[in-house]
């Protein structure tokens, strides 16, 4: 990689994947008895967190969270793992992809996957004002996919933004009284 003068040197993604474990206990669940999708995402979000602040070289703030799916439930007893890694690098915000998975803890079967999301953090400085970031060095194929759809839904999330923003602005045109 050529670096840029003033830029930072690319980072690969295998220097700030981690993998974040808990055991889920009573205090964990919800009304089903299932373990809450809000703990979920806040092991989802500290996962992300680590990777941010691994890959940006320090503090990282959370700017969105899209995309998170439940895709079975966590029980009590469970001992999850929340894996994330940066899939895609802006000037000064990540994409974090994170994958939850789920296992008994007293059994030796399989972990299987129960939730994914996509998070985007953006690196901040002492006085929180936004920072550059290393780029995101893929080093599979699968980190190259990855970092393909995260250029392709940051094209979306961009998109939506501005289509909302120019929605607000004709209402405010026409008189609407927008909360």
């Amino acid at each position: 990689m050529t670096e840029i003068p003033g830029e930072l040197p690319g980072k690969p993604i295998s220097a700030s994947r981690t993998t974040l474990s808990h055991i889920m206990t009573a205090s964990d669940t919800n009304l089903l008895g299932t373990v809450h999708g809000g703990v979920i995402m806040k092991l989802v979000d500290d996962a992300a967190g680590a990777v941010a602040g691994r890959h940006s070289g320090g503090p990282a703030v959370t700017a969105s969270m899209d995309e998170m799916a439940f895709l079975a439930p966590v029980r009590v007893g469970d001992l999850v793992h929340v894996k994330a890694q940066c899939n895609w690098t802006g000037r000064s915000s990540m994409e974090i992809g994170v994958r939850v998975l789920a296992e008994r803890w007293n059994e030796s079967t399989p972990a299987t996957q129960v939730g994914s999301a996509y998070l985007v953090f953006t690196a901040v400085d002492s006085e929180g004002k936004p920072r550059q970031v290393p780029a995101v060095v893929p080093e599979s194929e699968q980190d190259e996919r990855r970092y393909q759809e995260a250029q392709i839904r940051r094209t979306h999330r961009l998109a939506r933004r501005q289509a909302i923003l120019e929605l607000r602005e004709q209402r405010a045109a026409q008189g609407f009284d927008e909360l």
